[in-house]
């Protein structure tokens, strides 16, 4: 099944600055209503988990068969029409196929892994077959390499592939004033929970499809804030990991030092069991021989209710903390954290902000290399930064329409690795974000995590760029390090998350601790699709 035909993709391409600016309308709060029907449609697995999907497929009361066949359905019932969310980019045409092989597996005796027979979307710059790896972008349509070495994972642990999601095209490195969640393959993906409001990027077709339920799980890629911030923006788990504990080989990249993969989920069991299945070590990605200890461990064993008790979190003074109605899902999140046995300090980050131009230095250099390296590797049809500049200004009505493409030209001016610029920029960046940064006020105040608002709340969306809140997971992304973030609450309406970060490979710690507010918090709570009632006018 097709996601879209030619003739409506460029039909929403040539809606879509109409639409964005309705998006950025002012509306009263009466004109927020639900999507008629859209929040009604009937699913008999909302909300349910990896475990209780596998305890109901062992039991006999479900098989994945059934399982994928009533997630298309609903993709078609959501994605496609109703709300129209464009989360999901390409389904797998292989995907019923592959539900009824696992099917046939387990009624053998034959149990893969953990996630036997559950269905997982994968972000539109992760390789696998037999699927289109585009990253958003037309220069890519119709190049199908093979799988990445995630990918097999996953499948070895029993997965079903159900498609490809929407992104920020080229993972939100192209241009300055880029728009979230925008790409000109897949249009722009919706926030479910005001579909005029954006999903922060660049994994926002994975966070929009978890938290709609049109899968069970899905994978996002993050640089700086990619996993994150559209898991907070959309209600979701999102699990940031250590850079070297799941393989980059075969996603496209941006930065090989920030550059990782992780889980988009409802839950952070759901995140655990997903991260147990991609974590290990690659000969094909060296950053992976950085990995301590065993290279394959049970992330689900460090679920306890109890995960708080003892730990000593700090709460980093941020001016999200002065963001509207944040202070009180703070102040409520904090409470609920001592009540779980923790303490909880007030912590300022060192040297907050200061690897920013270091980084913006280092991310231009590495995509230069990391994507012309990608093209050959795969033999893309493009074969180097420049011929993608020269193919979007060919297409520019299709590409360029809406935000320009400066940061490509920048990559493509950079001199090389060797330059002595990079590498200074590299070793500033990692110093100041981890070592002197996180790592500095852990050690400071005999920290276990330090804990904050992932970011704000969605914005509308709007023709010129992202009206972004702020963030507080940068440091995280810059050093290397993990960072978690689960829903808190919301305010008007709109999800806002709490983010966990350690030190690196500390991602038991997080999980543990993640798990243990969840549990107590129950925070989630599942979208309605609301709308401002302006936005129908323009929609195509």
């Amino acid at each position: 099944m097709r996601p879209f035909l030619p003739s409506l993709l460029t039909c929403l391409i040539a809606a879509l600055p109409a639409l964005l600016a309705v998006g950025c309308s002012p509306a009263t709060p009466a004109a927020h209503a639900a999507t008629p029907g859209s929040s009604n449609v009937p699913f008999p697995y909302a909300e349910t988990d990896v475990a209780d999907l596998q305890a109901r497929m062992v039991s006999g009361e479900l098989d994945s068969a059934t399982l994928t066949a009533a997630y298309l359905k609903r993709i078609a019932a959501l994605d496609r029409t109703g709300p129209r969310l464009r989360a999901v980019l390409e389904l797998n045409p292989n995907a019923l196929k592959e539900a009824a092989e696992r099917d046939r597996e387990r009624r053998a005796g034959r149990l893969r892994g953990p996630l036997h027979g559950i269905p997982v979307l994968l972000k539109d710059n992760i390789n696998a077959a037999p699927m289109a790896t585009t990253a958003g972008s037309l220069a890519l349509q119709g190049f199908k390499p093979g799988d990445a070495y995630l990918v097999r994972r996953l499948r070895e642990a029993g997965a079903v592939v159900l498609g490809k999601t929407n992104l920020s095209e080229w993972a939100n490195f192209r241009g300055n004033d880029s728009i979230s969640g925008w790409s000109a393959r897949g249009g722009q993906t919706r926030n479910p929970y005001r579909l005029s409001h954006s999903p922060c990027g660049s994994s926002s077709g994975s966070a929009v499809a978890v938290a709609a339920n049109l899968a069970s799980v899905a994978i996002g890629t993050e640089t700086d804030g990619s996993i994150v911030c559209p898991a907070a923006i959309n209600g979701v788990v999102g699990l940031k990991p250590t850079v070297g504990l799941v393989s980059r080989e075969g996603i496209i990249p941006i930065s090989f030092s920030q550059d990782t993969a992780g889980p988009m989920t409802r839950s952070v069991a759901d995140a655990a069991a997903v991260l147990t299945a991609i974590a290990g070590r690659d000969d094909a990605d060296p950053a992976t021989a950085t990995m301590p200890g065993r290279a394959v461990y049970d992330y689900t064993a460090r679920l306890d209710p109890e995960g708080l008790r003892g730990k000593r979190l700090g709460l980093l003074q941020t001016p999200l903390l002065k963001y509207r109605g944040m202070s009180p899902l703070m102040d409520h999140a904090v409470a609920e954290l001592r009540r779980a046995g923790a303490v909880v300090v007030p912590v300022a980050m060192p040297n907050q902000g200061a690897w920013d131009e270091a980084e913006r230095t280092v991310l231009l250099y590495e995509f230069k290399a990391g994507l012309e390296r990608y093209f050959a590797t795969y033999q893309a049809p493009m074969r180097s930064l420049a011929e993608l500049i020269a193919f979007n200004q060919a297409h520019a009505k299709q590409e360029l329409g809406l935000f320009g493409q400066q940061l490509l030209q920048e990559a493509d001016a950079t001199a090389g690795l060797a330059d002595p610029a990079y590498i200074r920029a590299r070793s500033d960046a990692r110093r100041l974000a981890g070592p002197e940064g996180i790592d500095a006020v852990l050690a400071a105040h005999q920290l276990d995590g330090l804990i904050a608002p992932t970011t704000g709340i969605a914005w509308p969306l709007r023709s010129s760029g992202d009206d972004f809140p702020g963030e507080s997971y940068s440091a995280a992304a810059v050093a290397g390090y993990p960072s978690l973030s689960v829903p808190m609450g919301q305010i008007d309406g709109l999800p806002a998350g709490l983010l966990f970060m350690g030190t690196a490979w500390s991602e038991p710690k997080l999980i543990e601790m993640a798990y243990a507010y969840e549990q107590r918090t129950r925070a989630r709570q599942p979208p309605r699709f609301a709308t401002d009632a302006l936005i129908d006018a323009g929609d195509p």
